[in-house]
């Protein structure tokens, strides 16, 4: 007995949806209401808020680099 479309194991549409969002695929390819389709939504809202981490955690360290220059340009004027 072979798998059918919707017997997938669910890792598949979850990677699939992590490397949706990595690639700038905002279409959800499943079913509504169907496990795939939250697997899926489940892969691309991980892949979202982990991107979303990091551009924060760049953005803070910018922020510090351009605080620590203002703060040596301005001893250095004094």
């Amino acid at each position: 007995m072979g798998l059918g479309k919707y017997d997938a194991p669910l890792i598949i549409q979850y990677t699939r949806g992590t490397n949706d969002f990595k690639s700038g695929n905002l279409a959800n390819p499943f079913h509504l209401n169907t496990m795939q389709y939250r697997e899926w939504e489940r892969g691309f809202t991980r892949a979202y808020y982990d991107r979303l981490k990091k551009v924060k955690q760049h953005e803070a360290k910018e922020r510090s680099r351009s605080l620590v220059k203002e703060e040596v340009q301005q001893h250095a004027d004094r």
